[in-house]
């Protein structure tokens, strides 16, 4: 696979993965009927897609944190903190 099938690959895998969030926004939204979410909904949902996303790609790179944090364009210090904030250390 050259350089740019593979960024296609990836950012065709991130599209789904955004159609996929914002179906599940929308069948929240419509199950408040009418009502406003809650105040820190961005928060919440923030933190539903990040623990998993530190999870899965420390996984990946077989919990070398160094590698998940230049993965995930983070120092090493803020994805300490975060893993700490997620109880994943």
């Amino acid at each position: 696979m050259t350089a740019l099938e593979k960024k296609d690959f990836q950012n065709g895998n991130a599209s789904s993965l955004s159609d996929m969030i914002e179906v599940r926004l929308q069948a929240y939204f419509q199950s408040l009927d009418g009502q406003l979410p809650s105040t820190d909904l961005h928060k919440t949902i923030m933190a539903q897609v990040e623990k998993p996303l530190l999870k899965v790609v420390l996984e990946h790179l077989g919990g070398n944190k160094l590698k998940a944090s230049e993965a995930l364009g983070l120092s090493r210090n803020t994805l300490s903190k975060k893993l700490k904030c997620y109880e994943l250390t």
